[in-house]
């Protein structure tokens, strides 16, 4: 497995040898000095040029980066699925390697690059042939800090979480497995993960990035929190989920009010009560009773 500076010399050396590409910048996971470095980050490469076209013509030029075993096409794909996809000024190749290395490559026109480069702080440019990028401060992640919500937000996400029970319960009643996990997954989950960030905001002044899908919510939680958000995972087993949800109940619960004191927000405690109340009313309900009350 060639090793960083292997790759980026070769990058560096595949655009200063070739005329169309004016210029190189990189983002993502590589350029942000609060993510620890391992063998899986991608290079994300952007090769600012002249004109796309000339590179579509030339099927095999991303050979040079070394042998594929698979990749993906993400503008191809979706112009094939009917979108509407601006390939005259960016265009991607996502490469997996033979050797273990990911080069998730793009070229962009140079009006379009000037426009992009500035949406994303952690941009570093490795190459500007022509000085044809703006000026750019040094990488931070600063745009992927938690953020303080407003009171409406924080009373959104509560009302959402305990509404979405609602679900969950008469999901787990019927036994409808599949449905109850796209229910947690996919819409209770997200405000729990939500209430974690802000309260991992208030203790590091909101200062931090949790990464996505909060994959660095560990580096910031007791290993009593940490673990107990671990468990709100359960096996598509009835009695499995039953008891992760009452535990991702009691997480949200406490963190919501902790966080509202400290935001000096309103939480409704009445809407929390009633909510759990009908959770546990729906878990106590024999599978042929015939009224909810």
């Amino acid at each position: 497995m060639r090793n960083e500076k292997e790759m980026l010399d070769l990058i560096l050396k595949t655009a200063v040898n070739d005329p169309e590409i004016r210029a190189v910048y990189m983002n993502g996971s590589r350029t942000n000095p609060n993510v620890k470095k391992d063998i899986f980050q991608d290079y994300d490469i952007v090769y600012v040029v002249n004109e796309i076209k000339t590179f579509l013509d030339t099927e095999n030029w991303i050979d040079v980066f070394g042998k594929r075993l698979y990749m993906q096409l993400p503008e191809a794909l979706d112009k094939s699925l009917g979108k509407d996809v601006d390939t005259d000024n960016c265009y991607g190749w996502l490469i997996q390697l033979a050797d273990g290395n990911r080069i998730d490559l793009h070229l962009q026109t140079a009006a379009f690059a000037k426009n992009e480069i500035l949406k994303d702080k952690l941009c570093v440019v490795l190459l500007d042939k022509d000085n044809i990028l703006p000026d750019i401060p040094p990488a931070s992640d600063i745009d992927y800090h938690v953020q303080r919500p407003s009171q409406a937000e924080f009373s959104a996400c509560c009302n959402e979480f305990w509404w979405i029970l609602n679900n969950v319960g008469k999901g787990l009643w019927r036994g409808e497995i599949t449905y109850v996990m796209d229910m947690i997954n996919f819409y209770l989950r997200p405000e729990l993960v939500k209430m974690l960030s802000w309260d991992i905001g208030i203790k590091t002044e909101f200062s931090c990035s949790i990464g996505k899908s909060g994959k660095y919510m560990k580096s910031f939680l007791t290993e009593d929190i940490w673990n107990r958000f671990l468990a709100t995972y359960s096996a598509a087993e009835i009695d499995s989920v039953w008891n992760s949800v009452f535990t991702a109940v009691d997480l949200f619960d406490e963190t919501a009010v902790k966080s509202a004191f400290s935001f000096k927000y309103i939480y409704d405690t009445n809407e929390a009560k009633n909510s759990r109340s009908f959770l546990l009313h729906t878990f106590s309900l024999p599978k042929d009773a015939e009224e909810i009350l």
